[in-house]
């Protein structure tokens, strides 16, 4: 209460990344002869259940599938995203995203078009996306160029519409209301 009152539940933590904490989240599986390497890519911020229906419809489209997670940097994610985007950092995505089920592997910071390197390095069989707006990379090429040349791209629909936007959105009024 008052001026200087703090509240444990809206302060700012500062979190402290270790590799010891990465090791607790990632699965530590290396894909198996057989298994469908998938790749998906974004900023996965606030992780929320669209995310996680997501993952799920990509990983009911192979019998055998090894997810691997791209995250983009927090720049690449303001770039696209503007405003003060990402709300989590690069290393509380990466965490939240390790923690999730369906996926077995994350990059971090990902580079924002899918390359010829990337899909070769990864042995990538296929590349999903959602079906939010695929914005431009800076020199105005679309990001997913290689894959959909390989044949290899597919749009998936979580079945869900929430998004990052529509929980600041909510979050926002409710803040306002209170």
């Amino acid at each position: 209460q008052g001026p200087k009152g703090h509240s444990p539940w809206t302060g700012v933590s500062q979190f402290l990344q270790t590799s010891q904490k990465i090791i607790q989240f990632a699965s530590g599986k290396e894909p198996q002869p057989g298994d469908t390497i998938i790749y998906v890519a974004g900023a996965f911020d606030l992780f929320h259940i669209g995310h996680v229906d997501f993952l799920e419809k990509v990983h009911q489209l192979a019998e055998k599938p090894y997810i691997i997670a791209g995250l983009h940097f927090d720049q690449e994610v303001n770039r696209y995203k503007g405003k003060n985007y990402p709300i989590m950092n690069i290393h509380e995505r990466t965490l939240s995203v390790l923690a999730c089920r369906y996926v077995s592997e994350v990059v971090i910071g990902a580079p924002y078009a899918v390359t010829a390197d990337l899909l070769d390095h990864f042995r990538v069989t296929l590349v999903c996306h959602g079906m939010t707006e695929v914005v431009p990379d800076k020199d105005g090429s679309d990001p997913y160029e290689e894959p959909r040349r390989r044949g290899i791209f597919q749009l998936v629909d979580s079945g869900s519409n929430l998004t990052t936007d529509l929980i600041v959105q909510r979050i926002i009024k409710n803040r306002l209301m209170f």
